[in-house]
């Protein structure tokens, strides 16, 4: 009696001669591509997306603090607090006048009274009468070598006996709760950028386990025409790698226009702070960086497990 095997079926002798080479486009016929038409791209486009954002928010956050803390550094302001505005204003004079020729002192400027108004206007609901409002007279101090304990010191020992009444304080002591509040969103925005990261990856994982037992028949037949395990993770790598791509790039463009649509709104805000906190060359390079980083993350993901897979499989 005959003990000849049975013939293959039609799909086997197909992926016998797309084995020679393994590698290749008949290789990667072997998995159905879904492409756009599959759920995956448009999975990572949407994380993507959201990474870039997340991204740029910690960055925009990054450039504020980092700004202000520079035109913070070496900034003092003396306040001179008296009821009295013809002794406020001599007290003023006097301080000026001290702090102009003082050796730590590079530069000051006395503050309008005018422009304390209107900065004040808006929170009091006056016209500021200074009878009825006693508004201190601020002195804006610039130290040449910063802002320090000791200089402080120094400083308030000189106008002690000038301007009794005067009260000196760095610029950036009254800023220091918004500075924690910025570097607490920071944190928040990288935690974003690692959770998004590990849900895309998560979702590539599922995608992958999905193809793999829609495939297993045919991947069972590679093994038995001799295909190894890391040959055929390279098919499921290089179509998933794919679908990344697409959908990387989709997600980059959504990024961006969303960052561009509200970088034109905060900058309509006008505010002195917020002017300092523009992307610059470095921060778009590690903006664009993101949907490559996302395909190299969903291409190893995609190689561990499938490997991983077909190693419990078999």
């Amino acid at each position: 009696m005959s003990t000849n095997p049975a013939k293959p079926p039609a799909l086997g002798r197909k992926t016998a001669r797309g084995l020679i080479p393994f590698r290749g486009e008949r290789a990667a016929q072997l998995v159905p591509q879904a492409r756009l038409a599959g759920p995956m791209p448009w999975v990572i486009a949407i994380m993507v997306t959201l990474t870039v954002i997340a991204a740029a928010g910690g960055l925009v956050l990054n450039n504020v603090a980092s700004t202000a803390r520079a035109e913070l550094a070496s900034g003092a302001t003396v306040q001179i607090l008296d009821a009295s505005p013809s002794e406020r204003g001599r007290q003023a004079q006097a301080a000026v006048v001290l702090l102009q020729d003082h050796p730590a002192v590079a530069s000051i400027r006395r503050v309008p009274d005018e422009e304390l108004s209107e900065l004040l206007e808006p929170w009091l609901g006056v016209g500021v009468d200074n009878e009825a409002v006693p508004v201190p007279a601020l002195i804006d101090v610039r130290l040449k070598e910063g802002v320090t304990e000791q200089a402080l010191g120094d400083l308030r020992h000189d106008l002690a006996g000038t301007a009794p009444a005067a009260r000196i304080d760095a610029q950036s002591s009254w800023l220091a709760p918004v500075f924690s509040a910025i570097e607490s969103l920071q944190w928040l925005s990288a935690a974003l950028v690692i959770l998004l990261g590990l849900t895309s990856a998560a979702a590539v994982w599922l995608a992958a386990r999905s193809a793999l037992g829609t495939n297993q028949d045919t991947i069972e037949i590679v093994h038995l025409l001799g295909g190894t395990d890391t040959q055929i993770a390279q098919i499921f790598e290089r179509s998933i790698g794919f679908d990344a791509t697409l959908g990387g790039a989709v997600g980059l463009g959504l990024g961006l226009i969303t960052i561009l649509f509200l970088g034109q709104e905060f900058g309509a805000l006008g505010s002195g702070m917020m002017a300092g906190g523009g992307l610059n060359w470095l921060d778009w390079i590690l903006i664009a960086l993101i949907p490559l980083l996302g395909v190299v993350i969903a291409m190893l993901t995609a190689r561990f497990t499938v490997v991983a897979a077909l190693r419990r499989m078999l």
